[in-house]
């Protein structure tokens, strides 16, 4: 997946996948999510995504219907720590971040 956000490219395909979550529900389930947090090669970081009509991806599909879809979000560095930190282990952080002060 690719998309320009803001005259910036963020590509799954070239962008290192650091973490990822999936919220443990079927496909079929409304409230489905699966993450990956992507770091590209100049440090930032996005997440893309897929998730039923109930979550974040949902959009619009007509007579007042929503249906589940995918998108790609930029990240501040702040917001990637926290997406490791609720959805990744210990070594992933160190791995990514660094070691954190104790």
């Amino acid at each position: 997946m690719r998309k320009i956000i803001n005259g910036k490219m963020y590509n799954t395909e070239t962008a290192k996948e650091v973490c990822v979550h999936n919220n443990g529900l079927d496909f079929s389930d409304f409230n489905y999510i699966i993450e990956s947090l992507y770091k590209k090669k100049n440090g930032e970081f996005f997440k893309a995504g897929e998730g039923g009509p109930m979550t974040v991806y949902a959009h619009n599909c007509g007579n007042n219907t929503r249906c589940g879809g995918s998108k790609i979000i930029p990240l501040t560095i702040e917001e990637a720590k926290k997406f490791v930190e609720d959805y990744g282990s210990t070594d992933e952080y160190i791995k990514i971040f660094g070691e954190p002060e104790e």
